[in-house]
Order: structure tokens, then C-alpha cells, then sequence
């Protein structure tokens, strides 16, 4: 599959089928994010990976009562060791990394044939006593990640014209 094709494939699955994400298929994911680019290449990320229906819905709970996080078949906790790098251009170098990780896993995700959601709305606390993650990490956001259940929907995106200009601001 093309890299665009993916990109295009991709969206926020909320409905998800019964059925297992096969070994290879989360390892497949898993090395995705583990090749992702990080700031100096700390690859501060870490990820608790959730496949037991006890502990997904416990995190559903966590997530807002967002029931569907409960359905997916696996559900991935990230965080980061490290939060006090700041780059040279004044940000914090964790959320960055992490966004590319987990959007490296989900791309990978749609190569599997698998969905993915993004979950930002969560209680960081509640997910860390969930999952047993000390307080010293920085959870960063949850994936649930399965078979989607649903078709893809259209994506309502601005032209490009309306994103992106050349050599000066021009919007």
C-alpha cells in the first residue's frame, strides 16, 4: 500500500469488531512506533499495552465513560520517561515525540488492516493506577486499536491552498 493511500485510509474507528488483533499484526504496530524519530533520538516513549476485557473497560471509565475505547480489542497507553527536554525552538520535545510514535502505529495499523483511535480525553491519574505506570511517566494519550467495525467516513478537510503557503505567511 502506498504511504498517501494510508494517510487516506485512516480514521478515527469508534466501533470495532469481537475479534482478536492477531500477535504479529500488534508487533507489527509496536515496531512501528519503535522506529519513530524522536528529539536527540531519547525514544523517551513507552507503552502499556491492554488486551484484558477487565482492564479495557476500567480504562473506557478512565476516558471520559467513552464506552467504545472498551470495545476495542487492545487499547495502548503511552507515555514518556522523560518531560523536561526543551528543543531549541521552545517546545517540550515529549508530547512531539509521542504524537509521531503513535502516529506511526497508526499508519502501520491501516498497512495491517486494522483501526485505530486517537483518545486524549482521559483522566491521567485514573490511567495510571489502571495500568500500574508510575508517576514519574507522563501519559501522553491512549489508541485503541482493533478491526474496525464501521466503513471509513469521508475526511472534511481544508484545500490545501487554505493550510500551506510558499517562502512568506500569506493567509
Amino acid at each position: 500500500m502506498a504511504l498517501l493511500n494510508a494517510i487516506r485510509d485512516r480514521f478515527s474507528v469508534r466501533t470495532y469488531r469481537d475479534c482478536p488483533v492477531e500477535p504479529a499484526k500488534l508487533d507489527a504496530v509496536l515496531e512501528a512506533a519503535r522506529l519513530a524519530p524522536s528529539a536527540r533520538n531519547v525514544q523517551e516513549w513507552r507503552f502499556v499495552v491492554a488486551q484484558d476485557a477487565a482492564v479495557r473497560r476500567a480504562l473506557a471509565a478512565a476516558a471520559s465513560n467513552q464506552a467504545f475505547v472498551g470495545t476495542a480489542p487492545v487499547v495502548i497507553a503511552a507515555g514518556s520517561v522523560l518531560t523536561d527536554y526543551v528543543m531549541r525552538g521552545g517546545q517540550l520535545a515529549y508530547p512531539i515525540d509521542l504524537a509521531i510514535a503513535l502516529e506511526h502505529m497508526a499508519l502501520q495499523a491501516v498497512e495491517e488492516g486494522l483501526g485505530t483511535c486517537w483518545i486524549g480525553s482521559f483522566q491521567e491519574g485514573s490511567v495510571r493506577q489502571i495500568l500500574g505506570i508510575p508517576a514519574a511517566v507522563r501519559i501522553v494519550g491512549l489508541m485503541t486499536l482493533g478491526y474496525p467495525g464501521e466503513p471509513p467516513r469521508d475526511k472534511n478537510r481544508l484545500p490545501l491552498d487554505r493550510i500551506a503557503c510558499r517562502e512568506r505567511w500569506a493567509f
